[in-house]
């Protein structure tokens, strides 16, 4: 299913089989999660790719060729490929541990071949063998909802009350890993939206409300998976001081003007860029003894502007995946 510009319908296509270089590997492609990013380009908010475009970067799927120097990886092996495809290795990122923030980045579904396809191209450095009892559905939000969480959390730091802003792939994953560390979590979504906060509910939040509503005590931390600027403005007035606002989209419409005295008091605001391969490992070690459950709704490959509509509108619960 191609892009061949933004803001148009993806297209079905017949394309040459691919064959992978040195490093890739070629695989079947089994399921592939629709992720926030993938709306972002289609709706050309992110436009530093080449067009057409195979969406995708929450791919699951088996190894099938390689390329000679890919030998670490067998023929027949399940692998997961993250939104991180790529990175040069000698930028100053790189070479501090934070490879992802390499100057060079490539990645998956936008300079990369995605998993929108029956068969795609991965670098075998950067794909994840996946843990067994997760099939490949249930799989796949992990390599992004997951990972963009968990890192997320990890910057919101030690806190105990965590708020999520936003309860859709992202919120759901990390919620249970929040519960499972002996968090107290506060869901925020849309105003009315009884369904989510009921959802949120139902995975051991404290307290759901609308974004808009002040949670019944203040958060040592906030996640932000909404793209809506003005919901750092909320999270900071629902922060208590030393609080951490952490913002885990690509993209967000831009900040208001607040008051100062929101942001005094030794509260901070951080974003979240992208993942580092470290970060895949301990997720997908982690996943398993929580035990992280996805709530997905699955669609066929054909079916993917559709699934891309249904998250836009904000009538996923949990995350939508792909079916090639």
């Amino acid at each position: 299913m191609l892009l061949s510009r933004p803001r148009l319908p993806l297209e079905p296509a017949d394309v040459p089989m691919p064959e992978p270089g040195p490093q890739q590997l070629l695989l079947r492609v089994h399921a592939c999660a629709v992720c926030r990013t993938d709306l972002h380009i289609a709706d050309g908010e992110l436009t530093e790719t080449t067009y057409p475009v195979t969406l995708g970067h929450e791919i699951v799927g088996t190894v099938v060729d390689r390329g000679s120097a890919a030998t670490g990886i067998p023929i027949g092996t399940r692998i997961g490929v993250p939104w991180l495809g790529w990175t040069c290795g000698e930028c100053r990122f790189c070479r501090s541990d934070r490879e992802n923030l390499c100057e060079r980045a490539r990645f998956t579904g936008y300079h990369l071949p995605g998993g929108y396809a029956e068969y795609t191209l991965a670098d075998a450095r950067y794909g994840f063998v996946l843990p067994e009892g997760y099939d490949d559905a249930s799989v796949a939000p992990l390599l992004c909802a997951g990972l963009i969480g968990y890192r997320s959390l990890r910057m919101a730091g030690d806190a105990e009350r965590l708020g999520l802003y936003g309860f859709g792939a992202a919120a759901h994953i990390v919620a249970q890993i929040a519960r499972y560390e002996g968090r107290e979590v506060f869901a925020f979504t849309r105003a009315g939206d009884t369904e989510g906060q009921a959802f949120a509910r139902s995975l051991g939040a404290a307290w759901a409300g609308a974004s808009s509503d002040l949670p019944p005590e203040p958060l040592d931390a906030a996640i932000i998976f909404a793209p809506v600027g003005s919901l750092v403005v909320s999270a900071l007035r629902a922060t208590r001081k030393g609080g951490i606002v952490v913002c885990g989209g690509i993209h967000m419409s831009d900040i208001p003007s607040f008051p100062y005295e929101l942001l005094w008091g030794e509260r901070a605001i951080r974003s979240v860029a992208n993942l580092t391969r470290r970060d895949g490992i301990e997720l997908l070690e982690l996943a398993p003894k929580v035990p992280v459950r996805t709530m997905i709704e699955k669609f066929p490959l054909a079916d993917a502007n559709a699934a891309l509509a249904r998250l836009r509108g904000g009538h996923i619960t949990g995350a939508a995946v792909l079916m090639p």
